[in-house]
């Protein structure tokens, strides 16, 4: 999938792909110094969508409705999370 690095909401989300993925933080140590915004919570269940970045080609788990600055956005290393539910919306 394709989808810009941004801040991302549920909707613009599914707008490409009706599939909502959930996954529990089981990882929020070590957090840059330089990271501006919403950072999740070791053991809290997010909406997240799967991308790869851009720039390196690595994957990424977006939490969607997190707000945060360039460069990170809203976007964190896979092993920070671990999918809990795949919701399919018809």
């Amino acid at each position: 999938m394709s989808q810009e690095v941004t801040n991302l909401t549920c909707a613009e989300a599914t707008a490409s792909l009706p599939v909502l993925h959930y996954a529990r933080c089981v990882d929020a140590g070590q957090r840059p110094a330089n990271h501006v915004g919403d950072w999740p919570e070791e053991g809290q269940v997010y909406p997240v969508r799967f991308v790869d970045s851009r720039l390196e080609g690595l994957p990424l788990v977006h939490v969607l409705g997190f707000e945060a600055n360039a460069p990170y956005f809203n976007a964190f290393a896979p092993h920070r999370f671990e999918v809990v539910e795949e919701v399919w919306l018809n």
